[in-house]
């Protein structure tokens, strides 16, 4: 999203907190969540060759999450564009930081090495997953992302899964929330078709790429990179969006 805003350039030319930056917001998360829940879609089948992908705890994770999905897009299309961005910031560091600070463990790896010889009610924790698919699938929802690097920790949280095949198993709910939020989005008018297709044709070739380099990279590497790379994204839109305080308070 903040892609399509700042480096495309959507959003340039206009000011925060305007009608029209709120409009070209909304349209942004509606386009992007289209783009990203294909985009997850076809990509899966990729992970899934490489054996990353467990579809019963993707299909458990995602079920609660299409309801908090649904209601967090209604509500968004009520909020500022500001607003709405400057908060994604925090959940975006918030969620970094928690990657950063969570460390590999290996008796986790094994038990999800030979999770297939557990039963599914063995594999997953129901406590956790249920409110944790609700609550990632509202923020996806609301903030118009397919919500990866929500879904990742989340099944971390909730499935015991190392940090391979959580990303493989988190777009099957990705595809899902990203489709669901779009479809929301669109009621009121907020997806752009075509930039969505345009979007979805580089998602293909980098997601290609990307699950390639997963499959070698070490574990915890690849968790800390990826916090790196929230964080940097969450500063700068943050930044940009500052206006958002404004109407934080006025909200509050």
């Amino acid at each position: 999203m903040p892609l399509l805003l700042y480096f495309v350039g959507l959003a340039n030319g206009i000011a925060p907190g305007t009608p029209e930056y709120s409009y070209i917001t909304h349209l942004t998360l509606g386009t992007t969540a289209l783009a990203v829940g294909i985009n997850a879609y076809i990509n899966s089948y990729m992970h899934f060759k490489r054996g990353n992908v467990r579809v019963s705890e993707g299909i458990v994770f995602t079920i609660p999450g299409i309801i908090g999905d649904i209601i967090g897009a209604y509500l968004s299309h009520l909020m500022s564009g500001a607003l709405i961005l400057f908060l994604f910031g925090f959940l975006m560091i918030a969620v970094a930081i928690r990657m950063w600070k969570s460390k590999c463990n290996p008796n986790k790896s094994i038990l999800s090495n030979n999770s297939h010889k557990l039963t599914l009610r063995e594999r997953i924790k129901i406590d956790k997953v249920l409110p944790a698919g609700f609550l990632v699938g509202f923020a996806s929802g609301y903030f118009g992302i397919g919500g990866g690097f929500l879904v990742v920790p989340g099944l971390l949280f909730s499935t015991g899964l190392d940090m391979l095949r959580a990303v493989g198993t988190s777009l099957i709910a990705v595809g899902t929330f990203g489709v669901a939020a779009a479809i929301t989005y669109a009621v009121y008018g907020y997806v752009d078709i075509v930039i969505s297709l345009l979007y979805l044709v580089g998602g293909v070739a980098g997601g290609y790429a990307g699950s390639a380099i997963a499959s070698r990279m070490p574990r915890q590497t690849l968790r800390k990179l990826f916090a790196i790379i929230i964080i940097l994204v969450a500063i700068y839109t943050m930044y940009v969006n500052r206006v958002g305080v404004v109407d934080l308070l006025h909200f509050l």
